[in-house]
C-alpha cells in the first residue's frame, strides 16, 4: 500500500486532492486541526468511492504536535512510509500591512511557511532511504504576483516556492521530487468571500476554477508519469497570470 498524506484536507484544495489521491489507489492519510466532522466527510467520501483513508489530525504550526502524530502513525504502520506529501493547509488573515497586526502575521507564515517545514522535515528521511517519494507544495498566484491585502499570505507563499526549488536541487539524486502548485482563482470556501462575478472578468477563461482541477494537477505530479519534474511552479488560474 502507498500512504499519501494530506493536510489540510477537510475542506476545500485539500478534500478534493485528498479524495483524487484515494482515487489513484493512494491510502490517504487526512490531516485536519479542528475540524472533525469536515474530515470524517472527506473519509466517508473515500470510503463511498471504494479508497482508502484515516484520519490524523495535528496542528501543523506546532513541531511538538506533528512529531507525537507522525510518531504514532509511524507505530502503527511499522512497514511502511509516507510517500506522497501534500502541504496543502494554510490560512488567511488579510489586511493592510498599515494596519496588520503581529498575529496576522505570525499565524499565516506559522501555519504556511513553518508547517511546511516542520512536516517534510519530517518526512523527507524516509523517502530519501527508499529513493521515492513527490512532495507537492501549494502555493498560490498570490505567491508569484503579490496581492494587496494579503502581504502575509503573499510572502509565505513566495517562501515556499523559493524553499520548492531549493528542496529540489537537494533530494533529486535520491529520486524524491518536489514541485509546487499555484492556484489562481479557485471556488473554495477560503474564496466565498470574494466578489466572483467580478473577478472573473479578470480571468481570460471567463470563470473560478474548480478544487477537482487543482486535485488532477495535484494526482499527476504524484504519479510516475512525472518523475522527471522536479523544482517547478506550475499555474493552474485560468490564463489570470501568463
Amino acid at each position: 500500500m502507498k500512504y499519501a498524506l494530506v493536510t489540510g484536507a477537510s475542506r476545500g484544495l485539500g478534500k478534493a486532492t485528498a479524495i483524487r489521491l484515494a482515487k489513484d489507489g493512494f491510502s490517504v492519510i487526512i490531516n485536519y486541526q479542528s475540524n472533525k466532522e469536515a474530515a470524517e466527510d472527506t473519509l466517508r467520501q473515500i470510503e463511498e468511492n471504494g479508497g482508502q483513508g484515516e484520519l490524523l489530525p495535528f496542528d501543523v504550526s506546532s513541531a511538538e504536535a506533528i512529531e507525537k502524530a507522525l510518531e504514532s502513525w509511524s507505530a502503527a504502520h511499522p512497514d511502511d512510509y509516507i510517500s506522497v506529501l501534500v502541504n496543502n493547509a494554510g490560512i488567511r488573515q488579510d489586511n493592510l500591512m498599515i494596519f496588520m497586526q503581529e498575529d496576522q502575521w505570525n499565524r499565516v507564515i506559522d501555519t504556511t511557511l513553518n508547517g511546511f517545514f516542520y512536516i517534510t522535515r519530517r518526512l523527507l528521511k524516509d523517502m530519501m532511504t527508499h529513493r521515492s517519494g513527490r512532495i507537492i507544495n501549494m502555493a498560490s498566484l498570490s505567491g508569484l504576483k503579490g496581492m494587496p491585502g494579503q502581504t502575509n499570505y503573499s510572502a509565505a507563499k513566495a517562501a515556499l516556492i523559493g524553499a520548492t526549488k531549493a528542496l529540489a536541487q537537494e533530494v533529486a539524486a535520491r529520486k524524491v521530487t518536489v514541485n509546487a502548485v499555484a492556484p489562481g482563482f479557485i471556488s473554495t470556501d477560503m474564496t466565498k468571500e470574494l466578489n466572483e462575478a467580478e473577478l472573473k472578468k479578470l480571468v481570460p477563461l471567463g470563470r473560478f476554477g474548480k478544487p477537482e482541477e487543482v486535485a488532477a494537477l495535484v494526482s499527476f505530479l504524484a504519479s510516475d508519469d512525472a518523475a522527471y519534474i522536479t523544482g517547478q511552479v506550475i499555474s493552474i488560474n485560468g490564463g489570470l497570470y501568463t
